[in-house]
């Protein structure tokens, strides 16, 4: 009998630590649910917000004026520039790998000519959104360009105003804000290009206006405002742009032309015929 009665507590035991190890790996009275949800959602806002109103197009810093001229061969040298609100002298952009001109957010002026040609890979001018006026402006060969809204800003044109040969480029909204030009105003060669509407703004050329061969203008609408042509007016070789545009473009200006050259454009009958049409 006393083996028998220490057998079965030894089976009660063994027993009551079996059904204790049951209930912890039952997720039983020691519930590993370690629910450590301690609900430490402190909804701590990870949109940290940190617009502090200076976006990447937006200038950061104030360096004054770069003395003398400046060519942009190679995208590192864009940086060179960052925070340069003038350049005093000439900027030359001949960049066939540039794609960026972010970093020249804060320039407003050039004193000289501002060049940009042969830069292959540059789809836009974004970067030069804040400049207002140029010694002169010429924009060319440039075969990726499809608009000129990074000019947006430029009111003025000291001198020339150059448009030539950008194969991908539609239209000028982007000179919206140009008032006038103080020499040749040249758009020439653009073979997307479909009208002038961004030139609503513009007044005055202060000397000839130069439209050649662009394959796609249909109209000069966008030269409605302008009433001034101190110099010569040659509009030519522009295959599907009626003469008619230019009878009309003619009739508007109350000064100038000195000189009028129009011809194989689309010929056209003008219904009435404008009293300046050659």
């Amino acid at each position: 009998m006393r083996y028998l009665f220490l057998m079965l507590l030894a089976t009660v035991l063994v027993c009551g630590g079996c059904s204790r190890v049951s209930s912890i790996g039952d997720g039983g009275a020691a519930d590993a649910d370690t629910d450590t949800d301690s609900d430490t959602d402190t909804d701590i806002d990870t949109d940290s917000d940190t617009d502090s109103d200076t976006g990447p197009n937006e200038c950061t810093q104030d360096l004054g004026e770069y003395s003398g001229d400046f060519e942009i061969e190679y995208q590192s040298d864009v940086a060179i520039l960052a925070g340069y609100t003038s350049i005093s002298g000439d900027l030359k952009i001949e960049c066939p790998s540039c794609t960026d001109l972010s970093e020249l957010i804060c320039l407003t002026s050039v004193g000289g000519w501002l060049h940009i040609y042969d830069s292959a890979a540059l789809t836009n001018l974004d970067g030069l959104s804040a400049l207002t006026s140029v010694g002169a402006l010429y924009i060319e060969g440039i075969d990726a360009l499809t608009n000129l809204d990074g000019l947006s800003a430029l009111t003025s044109v000291g001198g020339y105003l150059w448009i030539y040969d950008n194969a991908a480029l539609t239209d000028t909204d982007g000179l919206s804000s140009l008032t006038s030009v103080g020499a040749d105003l040249r758009i020439r060669q653009n073979a997307a290009l479909t009208n002038l509407d961004g030139l609503s703004a513009l007044t005055s050329v202060g000397k000839w206006l130069y439209i050649y061969d662009n394959a796609a203008l249909t109209n000069l609408d966008g030269l409605s405002a302008l009433t001034s042509v101190v110099g010569g007016l040659y509009i030519q070789v522009n295959a599907v742009l009626p003469d008619c545009e230019a009878c009309v473009l003619l009739d508007q200006l109350t000064s100038g032309p000195t000189s009028i050259d129009v011809q194989d454009n689309l010929d056209d009958t003008c219904t009435p015929v404008p009293d300046s049409c050659p």
